[in-house]
Order: structure tokens, then sequence, then C-alpha cells
């Protein structure tokens, strides 16, 4: 069937294992289109279908979503990327033969990022993942990953490399393996944005504008107390009147003894002996189970550890007693305050659906996923330089503005030729 005609110069993605949309949202940013996005969780369905009204997304587990399906959404559209980050976790290299390491479910999600690959044998594909994979099975997986990948639709240049987020804007040393293919009979080969700042935006960048509220303050929707304070915090605050999300979790007053009592680049471990946790059932019992990163202060003049879905819990603010508000772990993953996140602030473990914390320490940084669209839609369009634009490779030393802005009124990218001094 004969696939519509479109402007050469917009590129058309679909997004898989999308979560609550972060890569969706960086692709935006560099111009791309999404015709359809999916994931099995309902309440990243609803902050999705908050933010990208004009997307059509399939609530559902992707094995039992069928190609006629998709094809309904599509109408004849061309599919020119696939993005997503499908889990690895489960690959065991038991049965070596192609197509037959699918009994863990979760290596039946990677095959089905396969399987969409061979149904629509888009020009290029992205995949993100934790920097786990490179060492299971002594690097025999990622080996595996990598055959699967050049084997699909017809056949694909693939290339790997870990990027560390806080190179390119984001305040968070968090690093993940991106793998990139391009289809073989482009001629061109996968290339990945080089470091673009000197200096990380630090997480006293990222929210020193946010209400100073403590521990079991704040409301869903307030007003915002300070003006913005540095390019960061402009770029985050565009097209913002009201700020979501920033609703401080209750603490008992041991806790905030405990973090009262914990220093910046400390955690519990270092104050066990007056306020480690103790035995559920036996108050005056220590527990004997210690995490380093539990109840971690974060040092405000440096970048972020990683954002994980446990954060709420993982990280103490800077200079505050109580933990990261979701609203702050958002700005921490370089989501605009535009982006609301919907469904529960917190999981009780009877509880069905992600958290807001979830949503936001699952997602793929906007600014990371914004980098990796530009140099991929650069080579797409352009084929394979060694000239790298300012863009990619300016080495800037303070935050500089993206050129693609999201505008949350129109929801559609604007370019934005006004450009900041470093």
């Amino acid at each position: 069937m004969k696939k519509i005609k479109k402007n050469n110069n917009i590129l058309q993605t679909i997004d898989l294992f999308s979560g609550c949309g972060g890569m969706t949202l960086g692709f935006q940013w560099a111009g791309y289109k999404s015709l359809f996005a999916t994931d099995i969780d309902e309440n990243c369905k609803r902050t999705f279908n908050r933010n990208f009204p004009q997307v059509p997304f399939l609530c559902k587990d992707i094995l039992d979503i069928k190609k006629h399906e998709i094809d309904s959404i599509l109408k004849n559209k061309a599919v020119d990327v696939i993005v997503g980050g499908p889990p690895c976790q489960g690959f065991s290299l038991a049965n070596k033969k192609r197509n037959k390491v699918i009994d863990d479910p979760r290596n039946k999600l990677f095959y089905e990022f396969i399987k969409l690959i061979n149904w629509y044998n888009p020009k290029a594909f992205v995949m993100e993942n934790v920097k786990g994979i490179l060492s299971m099975h002594n690097g025999n997986v990622i080996k595996q990953i990598l055959q699967e990948y050049e084997q699909a639709g017809e056949g694909y240049a693939v290339k790997y490399q870990i990027l560390k987020a806080s190179d390119f804007g984001v305040p968070q040393n968090r690093e993940r393996v991106v793998i990139i293919g391009i289809r073989k009979d482009l001629n061109i080969y996968p290339e990945f944005p080089s470091r673009k700042y000197i200096q990380a935006v630090t997480v006293n960048d990222a929210i020193s504008d946010l209400p100073a509220i403590n521990a079991g303050e704040g409301i869903e929707k307030m007003e915002y107390s300070l003006k913005s304070q540095n390019s960061y915090q402009r770029f985050l605050r565009k097209n913002s009147k009201t700020l979501f999300n920033h609703v401080a979790m209750r603490h008992t007053q041991r806790l905030v003894e405990r973090f009262q009592a914990i220093q910046s680049g400390k955690s519990l471990v270092d104050v066990w002996d007056l306020h480690g946790a103790v035995k559920r059932g036996s108050p005056s019992e220590k527990s004997q189970i210690k995490f380093s990163q539990n109840n971690y202060r974060v040092f405000g003049n440096k970048a972020s550890p990683t954002i994980a879905a446990s954060f709420q819990s993982n990280f103490i603010h800077p200079h505050l007693n109580r933990n990261f508000t979701a609203r702050e772990g958002a700005r921490l993953q370089s989501f605009p305050d535009t982006f609301i996140f919907e469904g529960m602030r917190t999981k009780m473990s009877w509880e069905h659906g992600l958290s807001q914390y979830q949503q936001i320490g699952n997602a793929v940084p906007p600014l990371l996923a914004y980098e990796i669209g530009v140099k991929l839609k650069e080579i797409l369009l352009n084929g394979n330089t060694n000239m790298y634009s300012m863009e990619s490779n300016g080495q800037y030393r303070l935050f500089n503005e993206p050129k693609g802005v999201y505008n949350a009124n129109t929801r559609r990218i604007k370019k934005n030729n006004r450009k900041r001094k470093n």
C-alpha cells in the first residue's frame, strides 16, 4: 500500500514503552512528529495524554498489540524512526539460536521492539537502556542484542554508546546506553552527540527558584514565589504561569531529625548509630539492612546522582530537611514546568499503576533525548560528516537554551532564533 507523502524535513516516529513521554518530548523539541505511542501503565497514559493530546496513545501490553491496530492509527503514514527502551534484564544465553531466547517475559518485550522494526522497516531506531546491559553475561548479552538489531528488517548498521546526561544540560550524572540503528540501504552510519557542556548544571541551578516548602507542605497548584534565576530555569519555566506537582511528602519528627543530622554527600549509614532504621515490630532494635544511597543528601553545587524510580526516598533536598518533591525531580530530569504529571504522588504496595515519582525516574531526560534526536536528524537528512555544528560540539560553559522550544499552548515546536551569550 502506498505511503502518504510528507514534508521530507519532518521525521515521524512511533514511541514504544513510552512511559510518561520523556523521549517523545525530547524528539518533539528536535522537530520530530510522533505518530503513535504505547505503554502498559494507566497512569503513564494519563500523563502522556495530558501533555501530548494530539498523539494517539494505546494503553496495552505490547505483546497483545496487533499490526492492524497500529495501521488503523497510522493511516498509511510512513514511520521514519522507532524509539523506546524495551527491558533487557531477563536475557539468558542458554539457547543461542536467534529468536529463541524468549522464555523470560522481559525478553519477549525486546523482541516486540524487533517485531515492529520488521513491520515498518523505519529509516532508523533508537533504544535507551541501563548501563548494566553491557556487563550482563560478560558482555555476551549486548553482542546478542546488536546482532538481533543488525538482522532486523532489511538490515541495519548498529552502534551503541554510553551517554552521560550532565554532558547535555541535564543536572544529573545519569549514564545510559543508547543504541542507534540506521537502515543499511541508506549508506550512512549512526553518530552520537558529543559532549555539549564543560560545566554541569547543578541541583541549585535547577530548583533554587521553586518555593522552599517544608515536609508536608505544598499544594497541587501553586504560584511561583521567585523569578527565574538562570537560563536553565528560564527554559523550564517558559510559558508556565502556575506550578504543578510541588507537594512535599509528610515526614515523622523522627525522620526530620534524621535528615537534620545528615550533611551533604552523606547518607543514613553515616548517622546509623543515632538515627538508623529500626526493625519492624521491634522499635528498640536496629535493622541490619543498610543501603548507602538511602536518605542521601545531595550537593547543591553539583549535578544530582541518577534520579531513579525510587528517588522519592533515596535523596534529601540539599538545603531542606525533606525528600524531593515530584516537581524537583522533574526539574532534575529536565522536564519543563508545563509538563504535568498525573496519578498518585507516591505508591503503596497494593496500588496499581506508576506514581508520579516512578514515572519521572523511569523517563529518558528530555534534554538528552533532544540531543540524540538532533544528531540523528542531521545525519538522516544530510548524511555523515565530520563537521559538527556548534549546537552539537560547542562545549558551552553555561546552559544554553535548545533551538527547538516546547510551546505548551500549541503543543508544537517553535524555532527560537534568539542567541544567548555565555
